[in-house]
């Protein structure tokens, strides 16, 4: 035997699925009622979600070096001055 409460999401997914469609249904017929015409929204497509590894095209110079960065004195740190 099969819980109930495992087979919901079985039928939870259609209708959630079809919500917007029924609500742009419905709020076709209320505007048709008012005399305005009601234009769907253009809706998101899906995202993947299996995104690609980023790719890294940054082209660096065979002859430029990084700009070196400035020590950090250990002493001087957060040491507040008036």
């Amino acid at each position: 035997m099969v819980c109930l409460a495992c087979l919901l999401p079985l039928f939870l997914v259609p209708i959630v699925n079809i919500l917007p469609l029924l609500f742009d249904f419905l709020m076709a017929k209320v505007y048709r009622l008012f005399g305005w015409e009601y234009r769907k929204p253009e809706r998101a497509p899906p995202a993947c979600p299996m995104k690609p590894a980023a790719k890294n095209d940054s082209k660096v110079e065979a002859g430029a070096e990084p700009t070196p960065k400035e020590p950090v004195k250990l002493g001087n740190v957060d040491v507040k001055q008036d």
